[in-house]
């Protein structure tokens, strides 16, 4: 069903012009989420759904939610940004969009009910709103892991972009399930507001409650109830993203014990952080960072460390504000740095890394092709240095003019490049 409405619509748009289809775009949203909803039996009403929004940490506590409740017996599925997953079956999100329209979210849970599933973790964005597609999605629970300056172009300003994330909320609100647990970032004024939403439970967390915080380049570490957690992963809001997963599971019946084991063994989290190895003597890291505080963030995490940092900015067109500041960014948290491209989309990729620069009091280097930009970094490493190439993750094409995309993959490039340098050396 959903990919014959799919190929339907996607026919339809070719044939009918923009100026008759946008006045009836959000009536054709409301329809057809409910529609797909009803083709696929309303799905959501037979499984434990747990929503998990926010600007940044979305993917990685989606990941950790899903390990704990795996952990304790729950068999489970996933919709996130990285990846769809059905108990050990997985496949990536080739999308280059997290929560899919046209009723992909139903006919997934179809899916998952089919093959036994009893919980879902999906993670809700602020950009799925205006399209309705949070929607009978029927939330137990959702979490809400912080709000920061993002899409604002695209939403018009800050507030409404929190309007959108509120909305989230609202659904968890209007939910028909009995029982609705919210869990959000006290830390945070706007996501701490939502604590006062009309639901069944509502916990905050925050840094205060990370007991015996313990920092390095390849865990974080705390205790919460007594418990000792140990999370393979850089950077106190992974150590945040463990905690808000915690909560949220526990209230599901998740115990912290098991929480504690499942994090404990936490497979790398694909593009969040993911650390390529290749025989090397420095770090070589690949993440997502696409707002100023999640790139100061990862900065943040190797304080001991020379950073060679690889910076482009996310999607073209959009979140111009962001480029600056996250040259700024770059410029006092790195040894070097280097601009390059990322998702131009239809704007001249040369103008952003211009609007970068101009937040930088040094010259920047700029290589425009991304996989010599990556190369020249891992050249131009040290012993002991950390090389970052942010703000694709695990984006799987690099956007351009037109709708063209390339296929790409910022680690598997780097894995490449790595084993050229080898081979260079042995020579």
């Amino acid at each position: 069903m959903y990919e014959f409405v799919d190929g339907i619509v996607r026919l339809l748009k070719k044939i009918i012009p923009e100026s008759i289809v946008r006045p009836l775009r959000p009536v054709y949203h409301r329809a057809l989420t409910f529609m797909m909803a009803l083709a696929y039996g309303f799905p959501a009403r037979r499984l434990v759904v747990i929503g998990v929004t926010g600007t940044k940490g979305k993917s990685t506590t989606a990941e950790m939610l899903f390990a704990l409740l795996r952990a304790a017996g729950h068999k489970t599925a996933l919709i996130s940004t990285i990846r769809f997953a059905i108990e050990e079956h997985s496949e990536p999100n080739r999308y280059k969009m997290t929560l899919q329209g046209r009723g992909f979210a139903q006919a997934f849970m179809r899916r998952a009910l089919l093959a036994g599933c009893t919980h879902l973790v999906i993670e809700v964005t602020s950009e799925s709103v205006p399209q309705h597609r949070h929607w009978f999605l029927d939330l137990d629970g959702l979490v809400v892991t912080n709000i920061q300056r993002e899409h604002i172009e695209s939403h018009g300003s800050f507030e409404k972009y929190v309007a959108a994330k509120r909305a989230i909320v609202d659904a968890l609100v209007h939910s028909p399930k009995k029982r609705r647990v919210l869990v959000a970032n006290e830390d945070v004024p706007e996501s701490r507001a939502f604590l006062s939403a009309p639901v069944s439970e509502a916990l905050g967390f925050g840094r205060q409650e990370l007991y015996n915080l313990t920092e390095g380049d390849w865990q974080e570490s705390f205790a919460y109830e007594g418990v000792s957690i140990a999370v393979p992963l850089p950077g106190t809001f992974n150590a945040l993203n463990a905690l808000a997963a915690i909560k949220i599971g526990g209230a599901f019946g998740v115990p912290v014990g098991t929480a504690a084991a499942a994090l404990k063994s936490l497979p790398p989290v694909p593009g969040r952080v993911e650390r390529v190895e290749a025989g090397q003597d420095f770090l070589a890291i690949v993440d997502y960072a696409h707002t100023p505080d999640s790139l100061k963030a990862l900065y943040d995490a190797f304080p001991a460390r020379r950073k060679i940092c690889v910076l482009g900015n996310t999607g073209g067109g959009r979140d111009t504000w962001k480029r600056p500041e996250m040259g700024k960014i770059a410029d006092e948290g790195c040894a070097e740095v280097i601009l390059t491209n990322e998702d131009p989309y239809d704007e001249d990729p040369i103008s952003i890394v211009e609007s970068m620069a101009r937040g930088m009091r040094r010259k920047p280097r700029v290589i425009m092709d991304r996989r010599e930009a990556i190369r020249a970094a891992l050249g131009a490493a040290r012993p002991g240095d950390a090389v970052l190439i942010t703000g694709k993750g695990t984006d799987p094409f690099i956007m351009g003019a037109r709708g063209s995309k390339i296929p790409w993959s910022d680690a598997a490039v780097v894995r490449e490049e790595l084993k050229k340098l080898s081979g260079e050396a042995a020579r």
